[in-house]
């Protein structure tokens, strides 16, 4: 029998797991992904006060990342389908850490934007191409812990970040050389991605026959269940359907509250609560730890409900129409409660049930199929990075022109009211296009 090109020959039946060791890896890259483009919130009191930022100019930074991160989207899901997710993961990884380590080389505020976009485009492919690496890696059974564990990097990476980044500043002596030891770190998990993941399971050197069997399986009757064939269709066949729609709105809805969380958050504590440098990383590392812990608590949740008969309708409707709603209710808690700890504790609140959401890195796969799950991911993700670049630049206005947080909070409070009816109107049944 001829071998297919890249393959690799097994005959062992001992069962292995390789899938989870390589979203653990994806975890463990996402997570420095987030440590990497949140810290320069967690630095930003030392930067402005160096270059004399307004609350507008602030802003205008914090969104600069967000503008070529989002246009690189559909791109990065197109070359994604096109030449693998190893390729995208490993390069990408590389690229970014390059650009957070040149990030210390700023003169001034022009400077500083252009190089946080050059980080946002770097950084583009890495999620897409997770989401194409669930499709491809997980029978369906598994694909809500594996799309958890893919995005439970954001708020892990934020958390440790903020703890991470502030120890750097105190032992190095300033924000400049925290941002060449974080580049460096990036680098080295990139070359270890492109050593280890692989495109598929049977590319990998390291899978059984029992593990490969049993994803190749369940994606057999997947492909059974939805009736249609596989195939490459492109993205603009789905621009027709409310499901398609439903979860770009979701994911704009999600980034809305979660993007202005990193963003503004430690600066929103440092002004608000009298913070200091110290006091905000650890402040981060609880709000956005609790949410890490949420979110692996959504994707065991969800897999376990699923396992028990439930269709996916009534197992992602009902957790992530609760989860929008805990966050609605803790965002509005928030803008009433005058004390620092209060504040710390109903913000990981938010974070705890905001980060169920992460479900929805299953969602490209489910309505595209796998062969279009990197271009369903990347539209997904451009549309959430429209939040990425809107929320910033507001933030700024907002707090710059009320010289106050609380309007800057009911803007994160709409953000999750369009969240939890996007995720309640998407039909999580049928594979499109039909």
């Amino acid at each position: 029998m001829t071998q297919a090109p890249g393959t690799t020959t097994r005959t062992g039946t001992r069962p292995t797991r390789i899938r989870w060791k390589i979203f653990l890896l994806l975890l463990a890259i996402v997570t420095i992904n987030y440590v990497d483009r949140g810290s320069i919130s967690v630095a930003l009191p030392l930067i402005k006060e160096e270059f004399g930022l307004s609350d507008e100019l602030t802003g205008v930074l914090l969104a600069a990342f967000f503008w070529t991160y989002a246009l690189m989207q559909l791109p990065s899901g197109w070359l994604i389908d096109r030449f693998g997710a190893r390729k995208m993961v490993g390069s990408s990884c590389i690229a970014w850490g390059a650009a957070t380590a040149l990030t210390a080389t700023a003169p001034g505020p022009g400077a500083l934007l252009g190089l946080r976009a050059l980080l946002g485009a770097t950084e583009a492919p890495v999620m897409p191409a997770g989401g194409k690496l669930n499709a491809i890696w997980m029978p369906l059974r598994e694909r809500g812990r594996g799309a958890v564990l893919l995005d439970a990097g954001a708020p892990l990476g934020a958390g440790v970040g903020g703890v991470a980044i502030s120890w750097l500043i105190a032992m190095t002596g300033g924000w400049r050389p925290a941002f060449v030891v974080a580049g460096v770190v990036t680098v080295l998990m990139g070359l270890l991605a492109w050593w280890y993941v692989r495109d598929t399971p049977r590319q990998h050197p390291h899978v059984g026959e029992a593990e490969a069997t049993d994803i190749e399986t369940s994606h057999a009757a997947e492909d059974s269940a939805a009736g249609r064939p596989g195939g490459r269709r492109g993205l603009r066949r789905y621009l027709k359907f409310r499901s398609f729609w439903a979860m770009c709105a979701a994911w704009l809805g999600f980034n809305g509250v979660f993007y202005g969380l990193l963003t503004w958050g430690p600066l929103y504590l440092a002004e608000t609560k009298g913070f200091d440098i110290a006091t905000i990383g650890w402040s981060t590392f609880v709000i956005f730890g609790t949410g890490f812990v949420g979110e692996l608590v959504g994707g065991w949740l969800a897999d376990a409900w699923r396992a028990r008969g439930r269709g996916a309708n009534v197992v992602m409707r009902t957790l992530l129409g609760l989860a929008g709603v805990a966050v609605v209710l803790g965002l509005l808690g928030v803008t009433v409660v005058p004390g620092p700890i209060a504040a710390v504790v109903l913000l990981s609140a938010v974070l705890f049930f905001l980060r169920w959401v992460g479900l929805m890195w299953s969602v490209p796969a489910l309505l595209g199929g796998r062969e279009d799950a990197g271009a369903l991911g990347g539209a997904m993700n451009l549309s959430g990075n429209i939040a990425g670049i809107l929320t910033p630049m507001l933030v700024g206005f907002i707090v710059g022109a009320t010289d106050s947080y609380t309007w800057a909070l009911l803007y994160f409070v709409g953000a999750g009211l369009l969240m939890t009816v996007a995720v309640l109107s998407l039909d999580y049944t049928k594979r499109l296009p039909a």
